[in-house]
């Protein structure tokens, strides 16, 4: 999510505005927690391109990144992708979601799906709530793993 758009009254209704609360949680409770810049995405994504790791723009909402790191110098990336988890964040504003998360329903996108398993251990989902501040970060695995079921489909748009 684009720094601006934290500011911007959302036009997209209230699921917008969730994820909007909840990526500013994020920033808020822990300095590690980072929203690249379109100029840190694009060094970003040169920087894990060269470890053979594809990430999607859109993929993901924030990073963290362990210390400092100038994320506009996709060399300094690269060298330092160890350090930087790739996170994409999934929110909730119902007052009665346990940390659990059971009943929590909640979509994958294609790019998020491609991008976590090319990055691997780095890449992570971000569970949210708004109402409580409570987060989780989960692998791919661990989702899996959890998950009551699944309903794979294609969102088309014309």
């Amino acid at each position: 999510m684009r720094p601006e758009a934290l500011a911007e009254p959302s036009s997209r209704g209230m699921g917008h505005r969730t994820a909007q609360r909840a990526v500013e949680i994020l920033l808020e409770v822990d300095p590690a927690y980072r929203c690249p810049t379109r100029a840190e995405r694009d060094a970003m994504l040169v920087g894990f391109a060269r470890h053979r790791k594809v990430l999607y723009g859109a993929a993901f909402d924030v990073i963290r990144v362990e210390g400092d790191l100038d994320l506009s110098n996709s060399d300094a990336v690269a060298e330092a992708i160890e350090r930087i988890t790739i996170c994409e964040v999934k929110s909730t504003n119902r007052a009665a979601m346990g940390s659990d998360l059971k009943g929590y329903f909640f979509n994958i996108t294609a790019a998020e799906l491609l991008t976590a398993q090319s990055v691997g251990e780095r890449y992570r989902f971000v569970f949210v709530n708004t109402l409580t501040g409570e987060h989780q970060e989960m692998r791919l695995a661990e989702i899996f793993g959890r998950a009551r079921a699944m309903y794979p489909a294609w969102h088309i748009r014309f």
